[in-house]
């Protein structure tokens, strides 16, 4: 029953600004203040802490975890975040056994749609991360990564606005 009202809160009929707060009557701390779209999936809600400000755009994937996204944080849709990883087995079975290294998302931060965000990543605070990048290293504040792997594009001010990221 539980996991079919977890479900029910995450559809498209649950209004935006009405899901964080029916996620928490359910158990789930760690997204007060939060606007979640629909289909958001937490594989363990209780190791994910969103900051007060944030949006979660739809289908957005966070793993096991631990996994901590500041205050005014913006993810677009299908973004993943990723903590579990395997060593390399023999040729067998590859995929050796398998740990969880957490994520950090700075505040402010805007992580664009399909981006994937590796095990024991720290996106600084402030940065842009671009639409389908892949990060597999930790990204410095109010810079502007984009790619496979992301690379920094540029240093963005900490009062710039306006124009588009590139």
């Amino acid at each position: 029953m539980r996991r079919a009202l977890f479900q029910a809160a995450g559809s498209s009929v649950v209004p935006i600004r009405h899901r964080a707060q029916l996620l928490a009557r359910l158990g789930h701390s760690g997204i007060d203040g939060v606007a979640l779209g629909h289909g958001v999936t937490f594989c363990n809600p209780s190791s994910v802490h969103v900051g007060a400000g944030s949006f979660i755009n739809n289908q957005a994937y966070f793993d096991v975890g631990p996994i901590k996204l500041g205050t005014n944080v913006t993810v677009g849709p299908r973004a993943m975040f990723v903590t579990g990883n395997h060593g390399i087995g023999p040729s067998a079975r590859r995929a050796a056994d398998g740990a969880h290294r957490g994520i950090t998302v700075g505040d402010g931060a805007w992580i664009g749609a399909g981006v994937i965000v590796l095990p024991g990543i720290t996106v600084g605070a402030g940065s842009i991360i671009g639409a389908g990048a892949v990060v597999t290293a930790d990204c410095l504040p109010d810079s502007v990564y984009a790619g496979v792997p992301a690379r920094k594009l540029r240093d963005l001010e900490s009062h710039e606005q306006g124009g588009e990221v590139g």
